[in-house]
């Protein structure tokens, strides 16, 4: 677990963000409100009302690690902060925070510097407002995936627009070093390019979105395994896993992109493709097989590899986790800059919540957090006075 600092350490990483309220409104102290939310929706509250209600409950103990210079913010108050805070500068003060998060990490097999980072799209469901004909809010976030961290989202109209929203997002985080993992929606030429030019490195998968490529990977892949790949310069990783009534067996295979491969004059920056087959064998007879294709702007060790398209499932995980943990469809919060506020409270308490060392769920932890100051205090990183 991360070493404790004193809350005065977290309150500084918000010093920078500008105060959205008129002068004469200014009662409470903006980092308090902010901190006060933090703790607050890492308990499980869902919105101004629920954390107004846990922070006069909590009232002693958030007294003794803020100012409160006018006590406890009422609902009013916290709402008009989370509706009038700029998102992006919210997102980008919680930088500093994540880093000294990150600073604990202890997976050795990871290179120094090179993490892996997962981006992908969730709708907020009950979010929709027929009234305003406003769908429901789509976010595009990104996921340190080893270290469970949130780096930054980006909120859409429609899933659709997912394409437009991922180079927005590249923009607000760092790549340098990075392994950035997208599904085939992201299989755009203009991410990878992107991706690259600011100093990271791509997995993305590729489908029928990209017909040529789909087809030319698909083919290679294919003429090569029917002579049992003996004439292919090739990187593999193999795993097996048993349990929950079945056994998983993965292979990864990874290759430089061949010379006569058609699709490379029109994506440059690839420099490898790579191919996973998964065989489910059930213990009651069934089985199924899934073969997925990809492309990569390095030519990656083949357990790299495999890191990299099983960790892309992290993302998938806390999106799971905010639906079932968090209820984060059930929120009928429509107000979007709220609610994207809202959302980036959730992902950033479910890194949190992930590093604490208690051997329980993530909804044991919040539970405990919220009934427990002490605890709360080891799941936010901060000495409990």
């Amino acid at each position: 677990m991360a070493k404790l600092i004193d809350i005065e350490s977290i309150a500084s990483y918000f010093q920078s963000l500008d105060d959205p309220r008129h002068r004469k409104n200014r009662k409470h102290l903006l980092v308090d409100i902010i901190i006060i939310c933090v703790a607050a929706v890492v308990s499980g509250c869902d919105g101004p009302t629920a954390i107004h209600r846990w922070s006069v409950c909590q009232k002693e103990w958030l007294a003794r690690h803020l100012p409160l210079p006018n006590g406890i913010p009422s609902r009013d108050c916290i709402r008009r902060v989370l509706l009038a805070i700029r998102p992006e500068a919210f997102q980008r003060c919680f930088a500093a925070w994540t880093i000294q998060i990150s600073a604990t990490r202890t997976d050795e097999s990871t290179e120094p510097g090179e993490r892996l980072i997962a981006i992908d799209g969730k709708t907020c469901r009950g979010s929709h407002d027929d009234s305003r004909f406003l769908g429901a809010l789509h976010l595009v976030s990104a996921w340190a995936s080893e270290e469970g961290l949130a780096l930054g989202q980006v909120a859409t109209d429609k899933k659709s627009n997912e394409i437009t929203a991922i180079p927005l997002l590249l923009e607000q985080i760092s790549l340098e070093g990075a392994i950035v993992t997208i599904d085939a929606m992201g299989c755009q030429k203009a991410i990878v390019e992107r991706i690259v030019d600011r100093g990271g490195d791509a997995v993305i998968a590729v489908k029928n979105n990209q017909p040529k490529l789909f087809e030319a990977i698909g083919s290679y892949f294919e003429e090569h395994l029917s002579r049992d790949i003996e004439d292919l310069q090739y990187r593999i990783f193999e795993s097996r896993e048993s349990g929950h009534g079945r056994t998983d067996d993965r292979s990864y295979f990874a290759t430089e992109v061949p010379k006569d491969f058609g699709p490379s004059k029109d994506w440059p920056c690839v420099k490898a493709i790579g191919y996973s087959i998964r065989h489910v064998a059930y213990d009651d007879g069934r089985e199924s097989t899934e073969v997925r294709y990809f492309i990569s702007t390095r030519n990656l060790s083949g357990k790299r590899f495999a890191e990299a398209v099983r960790g892309h499932w992290g993302i998938e995980s806390m999106h799971w986790v905010l639906d079932v943990t968090f209820r984060e469809d059930d929120h009928r919060t429509r107000e979007r800059v709220m609610g994207n506020n809202l959302s980036w409270l959730r992902r950033f308490a479910v890194g949190l919540l992930k590093r604490h060392p208690a051997k329980d769920s993530i909804r044991g932890k919040m539970l405990s957090s919220g009934y427990n100051p002490d605890f709360l205090a080891e799941v936010l990183g901060i000495q409990s006075n």
